[in-house]
């Protein structure tokens, strides 16, 4: 705690999943933080607004866009560490609009990426995702794994990577990057699978509809994430790094299902849909995370089985069932 107590922190992204749960981590080790989420004309601030009101009120929230360099760079000033997790992640969307990927997840990160160079910051901390290195070539996948762009969503990922080392080696920007493998847990949006299994299986559907059956995936609980982002801005080693995050094990989306209905108590026949499945050379069939970097650099282990983590998230969206409306999502 003393580490964090009165930093003045930026947290982009601050709205979205990882981002709120982030905020919330900063704030209880004694952080000051700038919220930088999507401007609303409604005035929301994402799962920030889900805070009790003395939390939300310690907040500096500012919204905009990263696509805004001038907004970006007003939302850096002052700051000692940026946290960027500002970004478009819906794959099949990507199919639809790559451009848009390009604009927010490309030249949105080269923003904070100047704005932090210009301020002086003490670390800015990039967020990647285990999508850009594609199908697993071997496993576990280390940081040494090839790239692949199977997505316009992974390729703008990878772009964007690449201009965070490109912007340490090139100016000395003390910048690190961290890969996290498939984040799961409270407030994930319906899009992603496991809020997808879990919101059918609790409803009053007599079917479920989903995609492929066949790839597997390393889930790694919300908090073991977060912890990660916290260890990575505190560590020195770690600068010009890449460095994964992730449970180190794999489960099939088929054995998924499995847990989830012994969990909920409810097992429903599978519908496979064809637009919840991905073009062919552009399904990652296989991701597990080779975590020894994390290990080595700083101590990472995650803590959270995923029985509990799956346990707290059927909780979670039990009780927020009017988020989560089964038909209208894909996986």
């Amino acid at each position: 705690m003393a580490f964090w107590r009165g930093r003045r922190v930026l947290v982009t992204g601050a709205g979205g999943f990882i981002g709120s749960h982030l905020t919330e981590a900063l704030l209880r080790e004694g952080a000051e933080v700038r919220a930088l989420v999507r401007y609303s004309s409604s005035g929301s601030a994402g799962f920030l607004d889900e805070l009790p009101d003395a939390v939300r009120d310690a907040i500096d929230v500012v919204a905009t866009t990263v696509e805004d360099p001038f907004a970006v760079r007003r939302a850096v000033a002052g700051c000692d560490t940026v946290f960027h997790l500002a970004a478009l992640i819906g794959i099949p969307y990507s199919y639809v609009a790559p451009a848009h990927y390009v604009a927010t997840n490309v030249q949105g990160t080269l923003h904070v990426l100047e704005a932090c160079l210009r301020e002086g910051v003490r670390r800015l901390v990039h967020t990647s995702t285990s999508e850009t290195y594609g199908t697993a070539q071997y496993t576990p996948i280390d940081e040494r794994h090839p790239l692949v762009g199977q997505s316009p969503y992974s390729a703008s990922k990878i772009a964007a990577d690449q201009m965070a080392v490109a912007y340490h080696r090139s100016f000395q920007l003390p910048v690190t990057i961290l890969r996290p493998f498939n984040t799961y847990g409270p407030r994930q949006s319906a899009r992603a699978v496991i809020p997808t299994l879990i919101s059918q299986m609790v409803s009053d559907g007599d079917v479920l509809r989903l995609g492929s059956l066949a790839p597997r995936r390393d889930f790694n609980y919300v908090e073991d994430t977060v912890a990660g982002f916290l260890a990575i801005a505190r560590c020195d080693a770690a600068l010009g790094e890449v460095v994964n995050v992730g449970s180190g094990r794999t489960i099939s989306i088929g054995d998924l299902v499995n847990r989830l209905s012994a969990q909920v108590g409810r097992s429903l026949p599978i519908v496979e849909e064809a637009e919840r499945v991905r073009p062919d050379a552009s399904e990652v069939m296989l991701l597990q995370a080779d975590i020894r970097r994390a290990e080595a650099l700083f101590g990472y282990a995650p803590r959270t089985s995923l029985d509990d983590g799956l346990s707290r998230t059927v909780a979670y969206i039990q009780q927020h069932m009017a988020r989560y409306r089964p038909k209208r999502y894909q996986v």
